[in-house]
Order: C-alpha cells, then structure tokens, then sequence
C-alpha cells in the first residue's frame, strides 16, 4: 500500500509541473491584458494634458496688466501649466512649425501676444474647455480662446471606446482564464485520485487528506503568478527600450497592484480548484476510479 502510495505522489509531480506552466501561461495572458488597460488609462491622460489652450491678447498690454491677467488665470483650479508669449516668441514657435517668414511682405509682425495653458487631464471634454473659453472671452483683455476642438471630442470619444473594449476583453479573459486554471489543476489531480482514495481508506479525515495538497496548491498558485508577474515586466522593459513615451507614463503603484493581483488570483484559484477535486474523489467509489 505504501508503494501505491508513493507511485501515486511520482505520478503527480510531472502534472503539478505542468499545472504551474499552464497557470503561468494563462496569468501572464491576463497580465498583459491588465498592463493595456493601465496603460490605456495613462496615456489617455496623457495625451489629454497636451491639449493647449491659447488666449490671444488686445494689442500690446503694459506689463502690469499682463501680470494681472497672468495672476487671473493661474488661479484657476483647472490649469496645470501656463506660460506667456509674447510676438516674438509666437514668431518663432510660426516659424518653427515650419511656415514661412513673413518678412519682407508684411512690416510688422501679424500674431498677438497670447498667454497659452495646460489643463488637468478631468477638464480635457468637450463642456468643462466650452466653460473655461465662455469664462475667459469675458475679460477685456483677450480677444479670444483658441483650442483644437474637432481633436478633443474625437479623443474622448477614441479614449473611451478603447477602454469599453479593453474592460470587455479583460472580463472574457478572467473567464477564460478560470476555467483553463480549474481544468488544468483538475488533470494534475487527476493523477492523485488513487493516494487520495488510499489515504481515506486507511482512516485519514479530510482536513489531514487536504492540507498538504491544499498547500501544494498555495505554493503552485504563487510560483506561477510570481514567474507570470516577472514575465510581463520583462515585456514591459522590453517595450518601453523600444518605445521610450511609455516610460514616463508608468505608474509603479499600478504595476504593483497588477502584480499581486496575478499571485493572489493564481493562489485562489489553484487552491479552489486543488480542494474540489479533493472532495470530489473522496465521494467518488474505488471501482469509479478507474
């Protein structure tokens, strides 16, 4: 009986092995599509808060009248950056944005001064810009509010179709994901049916039949989701060498987050799916066994 035993835990240990492959492969599946969905998110905000508005000046104001209107504006609790140009400086961003100088057909230089802002990424839609631009047409100062406003609505719209699409994706992905787990620990336990059932038959109860395979399934659940973590942040290392504007959008805390969700869902999900089997051929007749 002691031989049967021991066949039986030789048998199990290639399938365990396996079952760590196959919760790996799936967690880092899922880590890939959680790493796409933080990263959409970011660079939504972040392409958000590139938006730049211009508010073009009345002809040439005494500098204390442009500081007070400067004072006014950085007030506000919408702006994250401002800065004022004045004509010269306009010149150059024209020139630079690759038009032609005006020079010798106009004498004198044709762009206002112009105090030019950021704002946070929550104020990037279409009626909080329409509010900030009726708010600053009001001052007598500025002539009026500049913005591209064809490309914010279609960023929204973009930025919100593509997370519906993410979140859709993630959601059949953990489905998936569960039962391709369940199945996969099942088979290892497979293997195992026969200890279990001699373990029964000679007396065992059921918590001393399930503790070390329930912690078996702890340790198989964690190594996959530590090795599935460690696989996406490769991947994310090797992205962002390739793609450096996705580093300055990384957020640790996120990735963090992901990371453990990946251990504790591989953890979960092996240990519930470990302790159903258990029961399972505990239930089960010897002669069902085979």
């Amino acid at each position: 009986m002691a031989q049967t035993g021991k066949a039986s835990i030789k048998r199990g240990k290639p399938s365990y092995f396996m079952a760590i492959i196959g919760v790996t492969l799936v967690l880092f599946l899922l880590g890939i599509i959680g790493w796409f969905i933080i990263n959409a998110n970011k660079l939504g905000n972040h392409f958000k808060e590139k938006v730049e508005i211009s508010a073009n000046l009345r002809g040439d104001l005494n500098p204390k009248d442009s500081a007070a209107l400067m004072a006014y504006i950085s007030a506000k609790p919408y702006i994250k950056e401002i800065q004022f140009i004045n004509k010269e400086a306009a010149k150059d961003i024209f020139i630079g944005d690759g038009n032609k100088s005006w020079e010798g057909i106009l004498e004198a230089n044709p762009l206002p001064n112009s105090i030019a802002f950021k704002v946070k990424k929550e104020y990037v839609n279409t009626d909080s810009l329409s509010a900030i631009e009726a708010d600053l047409a009001q001052q007598t100062y500025i002539s009026d509010v500049t913005y591209p406003k064809a490309l914010v609505g279609e960023m929204n719209n973009n930025i919100r179709k593509i997370s519906i699409a993410l979140l859709i994706a993630a959601i059949i992905l953990s489905i998936v994901v569960i039962i391709l787990i369940d199945n996969t620990i099942r088979l290892a336990m497979f293997s195992n049916r026969f200890l279990i059932k001699t373990m029964q038959m000679v007396g065992a109860t059921r918590g001393f039949i399930a503790k070390p395979m329930n912690t078996r399934a702890i340790v198989n659940g964690a190594i996959g989701g530590v090795i599935a973590a460690a696989a996406v942040y490769l991947l994310i290392v090797l992205a962002e060498s390739q793609i450096p504007d996705l580093k300055s959008i990384r957020d640790n805390n996120m990735l963090l987050l992901l990371f453990a969700m990946l251990i504790v869902l591989g953890i979960c999900i092996t240990l519930f799916s470990t302790y159903r089997s258990i029961i399972k051929y505990l239930k089960m007749k010897l002669d069902d066994l085979y």
